[in-house]
């Protein structure tokens, strides 16, 4: 077994450290009105730890993007993944998730992508880009079961023809609306009526 050394442990774990702590406040404050001091406070690192792992403030985010992504995109492939349960049932599941976590929050909080896509797509173009790369990867995943789905013969109409991409890309973009709208009235009924079209798209 590979084992790592202590050192390189030590600079993985400060890494891992500040952009927990970023990722954290973020989700508080916004990526704009957070200081770089106010980070640097909060994970208990020195400035030049900081800009050892990351250029500026922007390769911060770019980093802490892939990050939230890798790791979102492992624990969706875990939870979409064959389990004697119907393609359809398992995405419902995903979704059913997406609306009780929000509920549970009285949609105050919305995911790191969501809360990041209308706020920095203007502001960074690289930042934009990692949204892209990342949203992209999680609506690959939802396209894989639609997928499995459609050669299950478990759509019908137009939904068993339709490209698994692009009605992947359709419901995704779907939610991450419904989730801006939630948050800006407050209320869970834009996710709740999300579902009810989502079902009627897998026509569960």
């Amino acid at each position: 077994m590979l084992t790592s050394h202590p050192s390189t442990t030590v600079h993985q774990d400060t890494r891992e450290r500040i952009l927990l702590t970023g990722e954290s406040l973020i989700l508080g404050k916004g990526f704009s009105a957070l200081g770089l001091s106010e980070i640097l406070g909060a994970a208990a690192v020195p400035k030049g730890s900081f800009y050892h792992y990351f250029q500026s403030k922007e390769g911060f985010g770019v980093a802490m993007l892939e990050r939230y992504f890798a790791d979102y995109q492992l624990r969706l492939r875990r939870e979409l993944q064959e389990d004697g349960r119907p393609a359809c049932e398992r995405l419902l599941a995903y979704f059913d998730g997406w609306l009780e976590s929000t509920r549970a929050s009285s949609c105050n909080k919305l995911c790191l992508a969501v809360k990041l896509a209308a706020e920095v797509s203007d502001l960074s173009e690289p930042m934009r880009q990692a949204l892209t790369v990342g949203m992209q990867s999680i609506t690959a995943v939802i396209a894989d079961v639609i997928r499995e789905a459609q050669t299950e013969g478990q759509l019908q109409g137009q939904s068993q023809k339709q490209d698994a991409l692009e009605l992947a890309e359709f419901i995704y973009a779907t939610w991450v609306g419904a989730s801006l709208l939630s948050k800006v009235h407050l209320e869970i009924r834009p996710l709740e009526l999300a579902m009810q079209q989502t079902k009627v798209l897998l026509h569960a």
